[in-house]
């Protein structure tokens, strides 16, 4: 609807014009279960709102998207709601100077992980309730001011089913049938929350005693559906959680201001987690329910830590519009992997971070849509998209250069003194840089100029020059930008020298900091070693940019990546090489042979990982056509190897087990995984739990080994929400036309699946291997995006419209048909455009990948 899309003009008209006192907020969840007549199934939300208007007799709005609304008044005057409402917002006219306004509507439960979702647990039947509003769907909840600066304090009461226990942001009881909850700080309504169902819940509590004597106890909780309780591992999230408690007390100097702290793991969510004061909620995957790898708990303690920092960076503080959304998500992406190495047993955290995160940031940055870190976000679509990896990854990379800029004491000081300023208030950029400045004596404004207010990636590149006695004369570091974001910065680097040892080990022998400024900067301190085999710029990861290798260095890479002995090192080489390999500068059978090489090697399990989806997509996206099969060949036989020879019940070999099942597709391959799921074939220690059987089922499917019979059976075995999911992808995935047209229709015909249905199907129907059969659907996609994006909520145009973007029908008559759509809907909505723009760039970059790869052909 016109009103839905709110912009900043608006959002800063309504701030100088309204301060909100207060909220009370009614619901009558009883409705979530029983059954219920056609149409939308609803519940009653009640609000009301006291707020203050500057200018007495002004018009303004709140905030609803409802199916209707019973009932308004404003300051005792009846409104009526026909007149009033829209269906987004509803009119407020004639303010006093001291308003309360009371809306009675019917707001709808959702199914697409917006407001409030409802979920009902295929096995048992049981009925799941919880929220997320992140930017700004409360208001499919509840009547409000939807924008983060227009904090106000909050009380809820509801009204839910007999035996159910509802959750919201403060400590509830339950008194006469109703969950009446303490009344909350002053917070953003993006960031209230409610969770209500039968829901397993577990408690413990943590404990601190401070210098000053004073004592702070936080009641803790943690819970899931009832189905998953056996899966539930809750001592180790508290264990978590008691260590980043300890961690922000230690350093930021401000206790954890929102009394109890539950974490909800919570079916269908369309986000890994959100960051709600006192109920942090989280996808339910980060339960587990087959064996995982050490790199699964680390991601989950990396997003637990995320979100506690979020109280702090996001929630006590809040940035006054989402032009400053780095505020928090590069903070808290940040202070997650900071807080995770130097509390938690997941001390190699900052190799997971070089590796994989820093990645997302790179590919962000190089889109055609990439924005400074403080972008300029229009309206709430801008927003919404702005959850990327510029925000969090190159944000929270920028921050750890920024630990090197100014020093880890001056950095942490200068946000002890952030959050006492700013307590329960909004801030902007200059709010941050002017206690940085205080603190490190250093000059903000030009670093932030460099850093956070201008788009794109360097790239450092060594250049060694040596004598005749082989030693270094001059070592420089060389500074590149692209035509389009042609910004130089400063970077605080580390430079390593590395030499192959007598026992053939990779190891560093030499390292120099230095502030790299300009084109070309000259690392004096080097001058005078031994001549380097390998030159690592930005060792130690302490800038954010794209590593480049001299060709002596690159050679060395060649000949001996796997016997680089430091993990970060060689997780860096890894990353560079995958760089180089996405800008068509190595090609894509090169860099999988690098995997088949040396990855077997790998000691850290997160990188293998990341190496193993690195060579999928390198054979998927930019190995030349003709190669593919026999690249796919390689790989699966790779793989398979490396299955058969790592330590039996080690988590290397569940990995390389997943990354055969990923590449499998010969007849050989097809019958052992088939075996291996029927029992009749064996690798030794190899236990091929529930997970691990869809992951080798699907492949099965897709190439058209198991029917719809079999998938059916599997479904069986595992009649669960996860199951569920696991069957509607493999259904998918079965290589046949009627089966796409089907999924197709489900997705793009129908709003009936809900969002974790709808992802499923999408990720069955984009099978690589079924190029031929999908390619009908290119030209019906830019038909039909304009009209999903306009029908659908935005999580689910976006989740449509990214994952059904003909990527592998990869031909310059693909990417023309992107570029007419482009030039024929000079009016879609920006954000829309965005979505096919960075698709069609991705697009494009394969296309120039597979032209590299065909040139090394010969």
């Amino acid at each position: 609807m016109p009103g839905e899309n709110l912009s900043r003009d608006e959002a800063r008209e309504r701030a100088a014009l309204l301060s909100v006192e207060g909220y009370e907020v009614s619901l009558d969840l009883r409705s979530a279960v029983g059954d219920t007549d056609a149409g939308p199934r609803t519940f009653r939300s009640v609000t009301t709102i006291r707020f203050r208007s500057a200018e007495p007799g002004a018009t303004t709005f709140a905030d609803l998207i409802a199916p209707s609304v019973t009932a308004v008044s404003l300051n005792g005057r009846d409104l009526d709601p026909g007149a009033v409402f829209d269906g987004s917002r509803i009119l407020l006219e004639d303010l006093a100077e001291d308003n309360e306004l009371v809306v009675d509507a019917q707001c709808a439960y959702s199914r697409t992980g917006e407001g409030m979702h409802r979920f009902v647990d295929p096995e048992d039947g049981e009925v799941y309730l919880y929220t997320q509003y992140e930017p700004a769907d409360s208001r499919r909840v509840f009547a409000n001011f939807e924008q983060p600066d227009l904090k106000a304090p909050f009380r809820f009461e509801v009204r839910a089913p007999e035996g159910w226990v509802v959750w919201s942001n403060g400590v509830g009881e339950l008194a006469d049938g109703v969950w009446k909850f303490a009344e909350t700080k002053p917070i953003s309504t993006y960031i209230t929350a409610f969770v209500a169902g039968p829901y397993h819940y577990v408690t413990d509590s943590y404990e601190r005693v401070f210098e000053d004597g004073t004592r702070l106890e936080i009641p803790l909780g943690a819970m899931c559906r009832k189905g998953l309780a056996r899966h539930f591992d809750s001592d180790d999230v508290f264990l978590v959680t008691k260590q980043g408690l300890d961690f922000f007390h230690d350093h930021f100097d401000y206790p954890y201001p929102f009394g109890k702290y539950d974490q909800a793991f919570v079916p269908e969510y369309n986000l890994g987690a959100m960051e709600n004061p006192g109920l942090v909620t989280f996808r339910e995957e980060f339960i587990f329910r087959g064996r995982v790898t050490q790199a699964s708990y680390e991601r989950r303690a990396n997003v637990i830590l995320h979100e506690m920092a979020h109280m702090w960076f996001g929630d006590l503080v809040t940035m006054v519009w989402w032009d400053d959304l780095w505020l928090k998500e590069s903070f808290a992406d940040f202070m997650g992997t900071f807080s995770m190495v130097e509390a938690t047993r997941f001390t190699n955290g900052w190799i997971t971070f070089a590796n994989n995160r820093k990645s997302w940031a790179y590919r962000a940055d190089q889109l055609p849509s990439t924005h400074p870190i403080t972008a300029d976000i229009r309206d709430l679509e801008d927003a919404k998209l702005n959850f990327d990896g510029i925000t969090y990854a190159k944000g929270a990379s920028v921050l750890k250069q920024l630990v090197a800029y100014v020093g880890r004491d001056a950095f942490l000081e200068g946000a002890r003194r952030y959050f006492k300023r700013n307590a329960y208030g909004n801030t902007r950029l200059g709010d941050l840089l002017s206690v940085l400045e205080e603190t490190s004596g250093r000059d903000m404004a030009t670093w932030s100029r460099s850093w956070l207010q201008t788009a794109g990636v360097n790239s450092l590149t060594p250049q060694v020059i040596l004598n005749a006695e082989g030693r270094v004369t001059e070592l420089a570091i060389l500074q590149e930008a692209a035509e389009s974001h042609p910004e130089l910065r400063p970077h605080r680097v580390a430079v390593g020298l590395y030499r192959r040892s007598p026992d053939g080990a990779v190891e560093r022998y030499a390292r120099a900091e230095v502030d790299v400024e300009g084109p070309r900067t000259v690392v004096g301190e080097l001058v005078g070693t031994e001549a380097p085999d390998l030159v690592l710029v930005n060792d130690d990861d302490l800038t954010y940019c794209k590593i480049r290798f001299d060709e002596g260095s690159l050679a060395a890479l060649r000949d001996g990546l796997g016997d680089i002995t430091d993990p970060l090192a060689r997780a860096l080489c890894w990353s560079a090489l995958w760089n180089l390999t996405r800008d068509a500068l190595m090609p894509a059978r090169d860099f999988i042979d690098l995997v088949l090489r040396f990855a077997g090697r790998e000691t850290d399990i997160g990188v293998l990982q990341m190496l193993h989806a690195w060579a999928n997509s390198a054979l998927t996206f930019y190995a030349a056509p003709g190669w593919r099969e026999e690249g796919g060949r390689l790989l699966a036989e790779g793989a398979l190897r490396e299955l058969r020879l790592t330590e039996p019940g080690s988590q290397h070999q569940l990995t390389w087990a997943r990354f055969f099942a990923a590449v499998a597709s010969g007849e050989a391959d097809l019958q052992l995984l088939q075996g291996l799921l029927e029992g009749t074939a064996k690798i030794d220690g190899l236990e091929v739990d529930q997970e691990l059987r869809w992951a080798f089922l699907e492949p099965l499917a897709a190439h058209g080994v198991a029917d719809e019979g079999v998938i059916a059976a599997e479904l069986a075995r595992d009649d669960t929400a996860s199951g569920k999911r696991h069957q509607v992808r493999c259904l998918a995935a079965r290589p046949s036309a009627a089966v796409k047209a089907q999924a197709w229709a489900a997705v793009v015909e129908s709003d009936s699946l809900s969002n974790a249905l709808v992802e499923a199907t999408i990720a069955g129907f984009a099978q690589s291997s079924h190029r031929e059969l999908t390619a009908a659907y290119a030209s019906k996609y830019f038909e039909v995006i304009e009209r999903v994006w306009g029908e659908r909520s935005i999580q689910i145009g976006m989740d449509v419209v990214r994952g059904l973007f003909p990527s592998l029908q990869d031909s310059r008559e693909t990417l023309s048909a992107a570029d007419a759509w482009l030039a024929a809907r000079g009016a879609a909505a920006p954000a829309l455009r965005r979505l096919v723009l960075e698709a069609r760039d991705d697009l494009a970059r394969a296309l120039r990948g597979q032209a590299c790869d065909v040139g090394a052909a010969g």
